[in-house]
């Protein structure tokens, strides 16, 4: 049974990832990226669905764990009666290589160890074969070869190794997994300590890079380190998360995959990373998105792989029981062949934001642009699945249509603040039909409160958005009515649903009700309240969500308020992202929230 997601930490190379629990486990692991088949997927099933446990083989009194400085080398210290040791964990950082690199440690004492592989190709399905090659052990399925070193004893015949050993202080013992392609010579042996020193180096010298100063520095250089390391390095892309259908709902069917790049995060994506001083990343995530939505805009999608590929086909992987047994576990996503409106204006303001601090411009990102606004002129009016891509009707959101305000907003503002090309008396009518629409079919003004869609009576937090986007200045009484509301009818000890949930309700969603609090959605309440004026009440929204990352200062998508843990995708990528955000809202003057808003001044 996998362990709760607070248990769980993260290894990252900026290829893939991994998660490694308190007990020592390796339950997840995909080679070579982080959308490939997992060859451990413990973490969505049980141990002979893949893992990788290595601790002490007698009862331990006592576990800590910490990453080493600013990095994502772990190291877990067990306390048993015999002893302590420390297993040290990382993805070394390398070109076209693909490991995973384990050295027990000996403190004090004389204590027995326990390390056993079970290797699952196909997450899961597939017992590779195992065989010795020079002292070496090579597990071999279809295209997936992987050769592990270490003191491993076959003891099955298939995919299972293990052994039992003792470590005493000052010893080491070391182990290496690599993964190799059809046709590549075997790998060399890496010395797993000057490994574990460059890797360490390697995140600390990025960290150093970082600019902010804040009160909240280790918080914030934490979630800094989580969004590197879901950064596919090769092309640029942030994963949604590392993980696959780790449930929204202990037991339900709200399970989806998040291994992919979301146009969505575009925006704070790049305020996250330009107000920290990461210039370089953000211009390859910016490059990544015009290769990924090149092609014609009604081919946009909302979300890609991390190579930029467009087919994710969504399937039911029937073998796994699920985290928890929460099934169906799915494999790709079906929401990437959604209409979404919204991501046209994400996609605009991310193109916007980049320009307004700092990030060269380019004549390919405004032509992409263009034909974008050309597209959005004829589609705007159409309903469309929404931010939350539910999997009932299609309805007018309105959030949806407030992007494509926004859509429309930025492009004016590319011609009257960039000096770029375009028919901006066009734009701004554009501009101002939307937002009479808007405010006219969007709101309810017996409840003072924007609604979820036209005509409805249900809230969605995407609202919140409203005056970060600069739809309407923060001080408008309709922006008042509707944080007020959400906070009123959403909140739920403290952190924010997503939308109104309800069984009545399901025609809407197309899924039965039942999701933790949107940890994201919680950031945005945070940001909302900042914006109008209300810092305090910002701060303690922060400090509470601050204090729900686990001890190594990971977050999940989401946090089930009555059984008081963590659920959905982790960590994920977008509650790490509003953490930086909301950070910067609190102790600066030109913070994300403010220069997001700004750039909705009417000109």
């Amino acid at each position: 049974m996998a362990l709760p997601l607070e248990d769980y930490a993260l290894l990252g190379d900026t290829h893939t990832a991994a998660l490694v629990g308190r007990d020592g486990s390796v339950d997840w692991l995909c080679l070579p990226r982080f959308d490939s088949d997992a060859c451990f997927a413990a973490l969505l099933g049980k141990p002979r669905h893949g893992r990788w446990l290595l601790a002490p083989a007698v009862p331990v009194t006592e576990t800590r764990r910490r990453y080493i400085g600013d990095s994502l080398v772990l190291e877990t210290e067990f306390r048993t009666a015999e002893g302590a040791v420390q297993v040290v964990d990382c993805l070394p950082i390398a070109d076209r290589r693909f490991d995973l690199v384990r050295q027990v440690r000996g403190i004090s004492g004389r204590v027995p160890m326990r390390t056993e592989v079970l290797l699952r190709f196909d997450f899961g399905r597939t017992e590779p074969w195992i065989r010795s090659l020079d002292g070496r052990h090579v597990a071999i399925a279809g295209p997936n070869t992987i050769y592990l070193d270490g003191p491993l004893d076959k003891s099955d015949g298939q995919g299972t190794l293990d052994s039992v050993f003792e470590v005493s202080a000052g010893e080491t013992v070391d182990f290496q997994l690599t993964w190799i392609g059809p046709g590549q010579p075997p790998p060399p042996v890496l010395d797993a300590g000057t490994t574990i020193d460059h890797t360490t180096r390697w995140w600390q010298e990025w960290a150093g890079r970082c600019t902010y100063q804040g009160p909240d520095r280790d918080t914030v250089m934490r979630s800094l380190l989580t969004l590197k390391a879901l950064t596919y390095a090769p092309t640029g892309g942030i994963v949604a998360a590392p993980t696959s259908s780790l449930p929204e709902q202990l037991g339900g069917v709200r399970n989806w995959d998040y291994r992919f790049c979301w146009i969505r995060d575009a925006t704070f994506t790049l305020l996250a990373l330009l107000d920290a001083g990461y210039i370089e990343e953000a211009i390859a995530w910016r490059e990544w998105l015009l290769r990924a939505v090149a092609g014609r805009p009604e081919q946009m999608q909302i979300m890609y792989g991390v190579g930029g590929e467009r087919r994710l086909t969504e399937v039911e992987v029937a073998w796994l029981p699920g985290y928890e047994s929460s099934a169906p576990v799915r494999i790709g996503n079906a929401a990437a062949e959604q209409f979404q409106l919204d991501v046209y204006g994400e996609l605009m303001d991310a193109m916007h934001t980049a320009r307004t601090l700092g990030v060269p411009p380019s004549e390919d990102a405004w032509r992409v642009q263009r034909e974008f606004l050309d597209y959005l002129e004829s589609c705007w009016r159409e309903p469309d699945e929404g931010i939350w891509e539910i999997r009932g009707a299609r309805q007018h959101f309105t959030h949806s249509k407030v992007m494509a305000w926004v859509a429309a907003d930025r492009a004016v503002k590319g011609v009257t603040m960039s000096g770029l090309d375009g028919p901006v008396d066009r734009w701004r009518a554009l501009r101002d039909q939307i937002h009479e629409e808007v405010c006219r079919e969007g709101y309810d003004p017996d409840r003072n409160t924007f609604t979820q869609y036209y005509g409805s009576k249900s809230l969605d937090a995407a609202l919140l958005l409203i005056p970060a986007v600069g739809f309407l200045p923060p001080e408008d009484p309709r922006v008042h009515g509707t944080v007020a509301a959400i906070e009123r009818e959403l909140c739920h000890d403290g952190f924010v649903q997503r939308y109104t949930q309800s069984a009545d309700l399901a025609h809407v969603d197309g899924l039965p009700p039942g999701e933790g609090a949107f940890l994201a959605c919680t950031f945005w309440l945070a940001d909302a309240h900042i914006l109008t004026g209300n810092t305090e009440r910002g701060r303690e929204i922060f400090d509470r969500l601050a204090g729900i990352a686990n001890d190594v200062g990971l977050l999940a998508e989401e946090y089930d308020v009555t059984a008081g843990r963590m659920v959905g995708n982790f960590p994920q990528a977008l509650s790490h992202l509003q953490l930086v955000d909301t950070a910067y809202n609190l102790t600066q003057a030109a913070a994300p929230a403010r220069q997001r808003a700004h750039h909705g001044v009417a000109q």
